[in-house]
C-alpha cells in the first residue's frame, strides 16, 4: 500500500512539472508580436527570419523560430496518424524510420552479445586472459564510436553496414568489462563446491557461473543498448538513408523545427522504452541470497 501512494504521489509530482514545463513553453514561444519583433531586427537577422520562412516584417503571428506546443502537438498527430507511408527516399514515415534504426541497432547489439559475452567469460575465469586483453580494452574503450565511421565506410563501401558495425564497437565494452567482472565476483565457495562434485567446465559455466554473473552481465546490456541508440542517431546523420537520425537532419534541412522536436521526442521515448525492456530482464535474473 506504502510503495502505491509513493508510485501516485510520484506520478502526481511528475504531473505537474510536466504542466509546469508546458506553460513556460508557451509563454517563451507565444509572447509579441511581429511589427515590435522586426522593429528590434536588423536587416541580417531580418533576412535570416525570412530563410527561415518567417515574416518579421509582416503582420504574421509568427515571430520567433521556436514552435510554441501547440504546433508540436499537430505535427506529431500528422506523423502518428500515418506512420508507414512511403512516399519516396526522402519523405517515409516515422514508423518506418524507427524500425530501420532499431534493425540496425539490434544487429550490431546481437552481433557484440556474440563476441563479448564469450571473451568476458574467457577474461573472467582466467586472470591471465584478464592481463593479456587489459591493455587492449583500455586503449580501444575510450575511442568514440563515430570515429571508426570514416574506416568502416573506406572498408566496407557500404553505409548501412557502416552504422551495423559502429553499433558492434560501441556495444562491445560495457558487455564485454561488465561480464568479465561478473565472472570474476562469482563466489569462491560456489565454485569449490562445483569443483567437489566434479562438475565439468562447460557445466560449470551454464549451471553456475552464468546464473550467478547474469545481474552484471545484464546491467552491462543495458549500458550498451543505452550508449548504441545514441550513437545510432549520429550515425545515420553522416551516412544518410534512412533512420530516426537521418529524419532528424532530413527535417532541419527542410527548416521545420517542430518536425526536429516531434523526432527528438521519439527519441527519448523508444530508448526509455528500450531501457524498460532491460530493467525487466533485470528483475527476472536477480536473485536473492
Amino acid at each position: 500500500m506504502k510503495s502505491v501512494s509513493l508510485n501516485l504521489r510520484a506520478a502526481l509530482v511528475s504531473l505537474l512539472l510536466f504542466v509546469v514545463f508546458i506553460g513556460a513553453w508557451q509563454l517563451a514561444t507565444g509572447g509579441g508580436g511581429a511589427g515590435a519583433a522586426a522593429s528590434n531586427l536588423t536587416p541580417e537577422e531580418i533576412e535570416y527570419a525570412k530563410m527561415m520562412g518567417k515574416d518579421p516584417e509582416g503582420g504574421a503571428a509568427k515571430t520567433g523560430g521556436f514552435p510554441p506546443p501547440v504546433d508540436v502537438a499537430k505535427a506529431s498527430w500528422g506523423h502518428l496518424s500515418n506512420p508507414f507511408y512511403d512516399n519516396g527516399p526522402n519523405d517515409k514515415g516515422i514508423g518506418i524510420q524507427i524500425a530501420h534504426s532499431l534493425a540496425r541497432v539490434g544487429l550490431g547489439f546481437v552481433l557484440a552479445m556474440l563476441v563479448a559475452i564469450p571473451l568476458g567469460f574467457l577474461i573472467g575465469m582466467s586472470p591471465l586472459m584478464q592481463k593479456a586483453f587489459d591493455p587492449f580494452v583500455q586503449v580501444l574503450k575510450p575511442i568514440s564510436p563515430l570515429a571508426w565511421m570514416p574506416l568502416a565506410l573506406y572498408t566496407l563501401k557500404d553505409s548501412n553496414v557502416s552504422g551495423i558495425f559502429v553499433i558492434f564497437i560501441c556495444s562491445i565494452w560495457p558487455m564485454l568489462i561488465n561480464t568479465a567482472f561478473g565472472v570474476a565476483s562469482v563466489k569462491r565457495d560456489w565454485l569449490n563446491v562445483a569443483a567437489t562434485l566434479e562438475v565439468n567446465p562447460l557445466r560449470k559455466a551454464f549451471l553456475v557461473v552464468l546464473p550467478a554473473a547474469a545481474p552484471t552481465i545484464l546491467t552491462g546490456m543495458r549500458i550498451s543498448m543505452g550508449i548504441a541508440w545514441l550513437v545510432i542517431v549520429a550515425a545515420e546523420m553522416l551516412v544518410g538513408g534512412t533512420g530516426i537520425g537521418y529524419f532528424v537532419w532530413n527535417e532541419w534541412n527542410n527548416l521545420s523545427l517542430t518536425n526536429v522536436i516531434f523526432a527528438v521526442l521519439v527519441i527519448g521515448v523508444v530508448g526509455m522504452l528500450l531501457d524498460l525492456m532491460f530493467a525487466q530482464l533485470q528483475k527476472v535474473v536477480t536473485y536473492v541470497e
